[in-house]
């Protein structure tokens, strides 16, 4: 009688008891044990037999894979992939799995969270009674902004920038302004999206949703140039990467007026920096990158990226093979 062997993984960091276990039935696994992700140092002392690794965050490149030579793929609990060297993993034949679309609704939410407590000043509002400042007479000194049927403009019309669509106009019957790479027929259909350039996007728009994924084509591709193009009513949401937008533009923008607000959930540097003048604007909302932050969401992206690891060691393609990698 044959027995098979199973494949042997390393899972970097804490993961549902659920998923722990879907795991246990078709590998055999060493666990980071820590209440965080294991550092690369951690990682490496524990991948010399591997042939899986189950991560988020953290850079796979030559310094790392050095230590791994039968690592024939990493999955990691997130959609963006920008920590994985592509070129490394390809030269080495090295698969790399992410987890879309399974928190397409949780970000969109926060996406419109983030317009309304800017747009409504939520949170400045929410400390102004808090430190006994309300009294009667108070009028024009507390209004904010309309969010409904105003135009929505979306940088990046992807999964989740189409949930936002859809939501901005069936809930708010806001007008949608798109760009992007490739125009997106079903956005048009379903949503009159209207296929706009960047200038014309910018110049047109209430709100305005950075929605890319982090590249070097995209990298600062929202600075002083673009925000001096917005309306001084505009609000500008960040929930994609920080390296996506100047952030020393985008605080000037804010200090001097150039722009009404804005709602961020990443920065350039994370954790930000406890002299980062944003932290100081009372026309700014500052979220710690929870864009995906309940617990099904990360419970069902764990398990995604569990099964997208499963099948690649099966020899299986799944559906969340990075694009750069599905050819290896």
């Amino acid at each position: 009688m044959t027995t098979t062997t199973k494949p042997k993984i390393f899972i970097a960091r804490p993961i549902p008891p659920e998923v722990e276990q879907y795991l246990a039935r078709h590998c055999t696994y060493t666990k980071w044990s820590g209440d965080k992700p294991a550092s690369l140092e951690e990682i490496i002392e524990h991948i010399s037999d591997v042939d899986g690794l189950l991560t988020t965050g953290g850079r796979i490149n030559a310094e790392l894979l050095d230590h791994a030579p039968n690592l024939k793929v990493v999955s990691t609990m997130s959609v963006g992939y920008n920590n994985f060297d592509i070129e490394e993993m390809k030269r080495r034949g090295i698969k790399g799995t992410n987890t879309p679309d399974v928190l397409n609704d949780t970000v969109a939410d926060l996406i419109l969270s983030l317009m309304l407590s800017v747009a409504r000043r939520v949170p400045e509002m929410d400390k102004y009674i808090r430190e006994g400042n309300w009294k009667r007479g108070d009028n024009e000194s507390l209004f904010g902004l309309d969010v409904h049927h105003k135009t929505l403009g979306i940088i990046g019309m992807g999964s989740i920038g189409r949930v936002v669509a859809h939501r901005a106009k069936h809930g708010f019957g806001m007008d949608i302004l798109y760009h992007n790479r490739h125009r997106s027929k079903q956005a048009e259909q379903d949503y009159g999206a209207v296929y706009s350039s960047m200038d014309e996007l910018l110049g047109s728009s209430d709100f305005i949703v950075l929605m890319t994924p982090l590249t070097e084509e995209t990298r600062h591709m929202i600075g002083e140039a673009e925000f001096a193009k917005m309306k001084r009513t505009a609000i500008f949401i960040n929930a994609s990467r920080g390296q996506t937008v100047d952030e020393e533009a985008l605080i000037q923008a804010l200090q001097n007026g150039v722009i009404y607000g804005a709602g961020l959930d990443v920065f350039e540097k994370e954790p930000i920096d406890p002299s980062n003048p944003l932290l100081k604007m009372s026309n700014v909302v500052l979220l710690p990158h929870i864009g995906s932050a309940t617990e099904k969401t990360r419970t069902d992206m764990a398990m995604r990226a569990a099964e997208n690891l499963v099948r690649v060691l099966q020899g299986e393609s799944p559906a969340g093979l990075v694009k750069e990698l599905r050819d290896i």
